[in-house]
């Protein structure tokens, strides 16, 4: 592949809950609306991460786990899909850092975010997203979305080669 463009090198941002919230939820414990004991106060439950959207009629929370492939920096984005049914999320099972790329529109520049620490994400209905992106090893992710009838996958080719860059480029200071 031939030298990129600086302007279509996407910028990694921190993923914050702030940063995310038009694209969904960033599943963490600081995202939680309320955290107290359970399990005879040898445990903290952190409420209510995110909101699981089925939409409606006959649609139910499916839960799954991917196994996911790492990705070598830097690397071209080729496709965003999206869920037009409900809403999918992505919950880590190991530390490992993981991309969320994120656009509001496929013919628009997108968004790159770099997890951190165990974080999920949980797009909200109709977000286009990148296929998971996994970095540094085969890596597992908790996956909660919507199953039951109606086509709720939609992918698009990216018209424009949107890149990543390499591992430790770009990364952005943390929004203020």
């Amino acid at each position: 592949m031939s030298n990129p463009r600086p302007d279509d090198v996407l910028a990694l941002e921190p993923l914050t809950a702030a940063a995310f919230a038009a694209f969904g939820d960033v599943i963490e414990p600081a995202s939680a609306r309320q955290v107290y004991a359970v399990n005879d106060g040898t445990a903290q439950r952190f409420h209510d991460l995110a909101r699981v959207d089925t939409g409606t009629g006959d649609g139910h929370p499916l839960i799954s786990i991917f196994r996911a492939e790492p990705r070598t920096l830097p690397m071209p984005l080729r496709c965003v899909e999206r869920h037009p049914l409900g809403s999918q999320a992505f919950v880590p099972l190991s530390r490992t850092p993981f991309i969320v790329v994120v656009t509001a529109d496929p013919h628009t520049r997108p968004r790159a975010f770099l997890s951190q620490n165990g974080q999920g994400v949980n797009y909200h209905r109709g977000t286009w997203h990148h296929p998971l992106i996994a970095l540094e090893q085969v890596s597992d992710f908790l996956v909660i979305d919507r199953g039951g009838p109606g086509d709720n996958c939609e992918e698009v080719a990216l018209r424009h080669r949107w890149m990543l860059p390499g591992a430790g480029e770009l990364l952005l200071p943390p929004a203020a």
